[in-house]
């Protein structure tokens, strides 16, 4: 006779591979905000309450540079703001589901458990809203952890601090490379720098990134608005760098 494996036991082997990946990082993440001053109290509350890797390093990075706390905060703010567009694009899968769900779930999610539930909500019926919550809590589960063991590797060893800028840089660059997808993207995030640097100059504050942020996105959806709005949808700034899989395309390929 087959032996059944309980349902949490399926979705912890489809979800392993996402589990074992925030490891290395996580460890880097804990040892940094370490490096930053944090406890490991304060490390494990962190991953907890924000769980986002691109927003921790960003903490770190921005706590050694002496910001002020507003600051992080609005730069915080709209790093996070993604989640509001991934979020919407499952909310067709959390129907009939109870508002202290839907809080745990939203409070759960991130770019990565993000990937894996879409992709099988696209391609598994059988696929449930409890299913992506488990996905999300040992996503979180796994990355709090390795956060809370580089916190405590911290105490062991010194780090050059001058590390947290390199891997915060590293990081967005990354994240930056990921989304491009257009033309308009590479000039944007061209204008951004440019941007950032003549408002930390004037500013001579890290208000200056906020503000460079702000003025990079405004100049990015009003261009990108005019090109749609007369017929340039398909000219050279919108032209696609890379194909982008749909949830079409996702579909048919899991049939």
């Amino acid at each position: 006779m087959e032996n059944v494996k309980p349902r949490w036991r399926e979705v912890l082997d489809i979800s392993m591979p996402l589990c074992l990946s925030y490891i290395p990082i996580g460890l880097a993440c804990g040892i940094l905000l370490h490096a930053a001053g944090f406890s490991w109290i304060l490390t494990t509350l962190v991953s907890l309450l924000v769980f986002s890797g691109g927003a921790q390093f960003m903490i770190a990075s921005m706590l050694v540079a002496n910001a002020p706390m507003h600051t992080i905060l609005i730069m915080l703010f709209f790093l996070e703001l993604r989640y509001a567009l991934l979020g919407s694009s499952l909310s067709q899968y959390m129907r009939g589901t109870s508002k202290k769900f839907l809080y745990l779930f939203a409070a759960s999610l991130n770019d990565e458990n993000y990937a894996v539930n879409y992709l099988k909500f696209a391609t598994d019926k059988g696929w449930t809203p409890k299913d992506a919550l488990m996905v999300e809590h040992y996503s979180l589960l796994f990355w709090t952890g390795a956060n809370l063991v580089g916190s405590l590797i911290g105490n062991m060893i010194k780090i050059n601090l001058d590390i947290v800028d390199f891997a915060l840089t590293a990081l967005f660059l990354y994240m930056i490379v990921m989304q491009i997808k257009n033309v308009l993207t590479i000039f944007i995030s061209l204008l951004s720098a440019v941007l950032a640097i003549i408002a930390m100059v004037l500013i001579k504050s890290t208000m200056g990134l906020v503000v460079a942020t702000l003025l990079a996105s405004l100049v990015g959806f009003m261009v990108e608005d005019y090109l749609v709005k007369h017929g340039h949808a398909k000219g050279f700034l919108l032209k696609k760098i890379k194909p982008k899989a749909s949830r079409k395309v996702i579909s048919k390929s899991g049939e």
